[in-house]
């Protein structure tokens, strides 16, 4: 399974961006998808997931009402939306893959596949 994630940029704050994560070598519609983010020296952190079956959305509380997350089976494509963006989005966004048991459904340990990164700047 690979990931190819793509969309990032340098953005006013205010501003909006949409990531996108394409899925090969793998049954798309098997995973569960997810976006995490890392700024230097902190760990990866959660932002959002999306559920293989029923497509329940999850978010992190600081990007709640902000962000949509959404997939598109067709496209093998997960897309994460981001509006109203504040400098504290900036960071280095990644798309994983896995089969998360509910309970940990925001851990990056439950996430076997994962994308490069895209680096989002929110400036101020």
């Amino acid at each position: 399974v690979q990931l190819q994630a793509s969309g990032g940029g340098l953005v006013q704050a205010g501003g909006s961006l949409r990531l996108s994560c394409v899925l090969s070598g793998g049954s798309f519609y098997d995973y569960s998808m997810a976006w995490f983010r890392q700024t230097p020296g902190k760990e990866r952190e959660f932002v959002s997931v999306i559920r293989a079956s029923g497509g329940r959305t999850y978010y992190m509380d600081s990007v709640q009402g902000r962000f949509i997350i959404s997939r598109d089976n067709a496209k093998n494509t997960v897309y994460l939306q981001m509006n109203s963006l504040k400098p504290d989005d900036t960071a280095v966004y990644y798309c994983a893959a896995g089969r998360p048991i509910l309970s940990a459904i925001r851990s990056a340990k439950m996430y076997t596949n994962w994308g490069q990164g895209t680096e989002v700047t929110v400036s101020s």
